[in-house]
């Protein structure tokens, strides 16, 4: 019977270019995820209420969570103030035929 020989592929060192590509790349990825939105900002207050009624904040920390989570709604408040009653109404028929 013959034995079969194994071959070992040598995995060569990526080379300055192929560095410098993959951190143009990861650079580009990390300031698309860097910018956040109002939207973002809304799920983030979200996220603060659903953690402290689920008891994840020791009671040492929820004063530093409730400052903040008081800042954040201000800014929310500031900066994306609430729909007028109208163009909520005006709003809902285009929702409903969308789906």
């Amino acid at each position: 019977m013959a034995k079969a020989k194994k071959t070992t592929a040598k995995k060569e060192a990526p080379t300055a270019t192929q560095n410098n590509g993959a951190q143009t790349s990861q650079n580009a990825t990390a300031n698309q995820n860097a910018d956040l939105s109002i939207g973002d900002l809304k799920n983030l207050a979200t996220i603060i209420d659903v953690a402290s009624t689920r008891g994840a904040f020791r009671a040492n920390e929820m004063a530093t969570v409730g400052v903040m989570f008081n800042k954040l709604q201000a800014f929310l408040a500031k900066v994306a103030p609430e729909q007028k009653p109208e163009d909520a109404q005006a709003a809902a028929p285009a929702t409903a035929q969308a789906k």
